[in-house]
């Protein structure tokens, strides 16, 4: 018998071996395909995820963020609702209380005054309600003020560059230098007469380089990248390249960090206020001043004039820092678990 011949340039038979590679070849082809397809309706469906639901989302399993946003939610509506909160005027001073008083006694705990007296015979908790107002507004408007301060330097750095950028950095990197709280006691201490708005403009001042600095270094990240280089490529003014494309992206991080700021102005107008650099006016409860005047003075006749306010100044730095950890880890990619 003679073999079979193929005709020339026809391809030769492939083996059962062949052919079943071959299937199998196609059918995980086909198969990467179909997840390409569905990959690819994920994400033109009109329900996906974006980056803040996704950070939103993150947030709501953090469980240091739920207890922080609690403390922050509490310390808001205390500060908020304070006169209908506070049981007593807390400048007015009770007879009852002050014919208690002795230099080796201070009231406690009695009937319509749930935590006792102060050193002058004035209701302490109204005087700790009233103080969560004084320490909001201090630490708030501190930090806002040093966040739009350090927004303008940092952009006026990271948009220019050159000799602009170079000054103001050096500027940053000597106020960085010097602790932040002896840079706030020398700037009060330079003030003709310590105030309120002092304390504020002192801890406003100390914050700006940090505010600075970030923005500066997430406006030079955003410059090389591909949507602000085809925005050059297209011919688009470089001030609208700044304020529509640079500007609003590198501001996330600065905005995570204003929150973890905003704690550090709380503790920062609470020391000044301590070593006696604050408000001069000793009637306005502040929990910095209780702690400084009450609390050291009358610490071993009653120490709960010093425990209160401090516990309280512990207790929101501790919601604002865990709130803005939280923060952080969910907007940003590279601490997200």
């Amino acid at each position: 018998m003679t073999e079979p011949t193929t005709q020339a340039g026809a391809p030769a038979p492939r083996s059962g071996k062949e052919q079943a590679s071959g299937a199998g070849r196609n059918r995980l082809s086909d198969r990467k395909k179909a997840r390409l397809d569905e990959l690819a309706q994920a994400t033109a469906a009109p329900g996906g995820v974006s980056l803040l639901r996704d950070a939103f989302r993150r947030l709501r399993r953090n469980p240091a963020a739920i207890v922080g946003a609690i403390i922050i939610t509490l310390f808001v509506l205390v500060a908020i609702f304070a006169p209908l909160i506070a049981p007593h005027d807390p400048v007015q001073r009770f007879d009852e209380l002050k014919d208690q008083l002795t230099p080796n006694n201070i009231p406690g705990p009695m009937d319509g005054f749930p935590l006792g007296s102060d050193e002058l015979g004035r209701d302490l908790m109204s005087r700790l309600v009233y103080g969560s107002r004084q320490t909001l507004f201090v630490g708030v408007l501190a930090t806002l003020i040093g966040l739009a301060i350090g927004v303008l330097f940092g952009a006026i750095a990271g948009a220019v560059g050159g000799w602009v950028d170079n000054i103001l950095m050096r500027i940053t990197d000597v106020m960085l230098a010097l602790p932040a709280l002896l840079l706030a006691i020398t700037l009060v201490a330079l003030a003709s007469k310590s105030s309120q708005w002092t304390v504020i403009m002192a801890v406003a001042i100390v914050n700006v380089p940090i505010f600075a600095r970030l923005l500066r270094g997430s406006m030079l990240a955003q410059r090389e990248s591909d949507h602000v280089l085809a925005a050059r490529a297209l011919g688009v003014k470089q001030r609208s390249i700044v304020l529509r494309h640079m500007l609003p992206n590198a501001m996330t991080a600065v905005i995570v960090q204003a929150t973890l700021t905003l704690s550090v102005a709380i503790i920062e107008a609470a020391s000044l206020s301590f070593l006696g650099l604050g408000d001069p006016d000793r009637d306005r409860a502040e929990w910095g001043a209780m702690l400084g005047d009450a609390g050291v003075r009358y610490f071993e006749v009653r120490p709960e004039l010093a425990y209160y306010p401090a516990l309280a100044i512990i207790v929101v730095a501790l919601g604002f820092t865990l709130f803005g950890e939280a923060m952080r880890e969910a907007i940003d990619p590279k601490n997200r678990r």
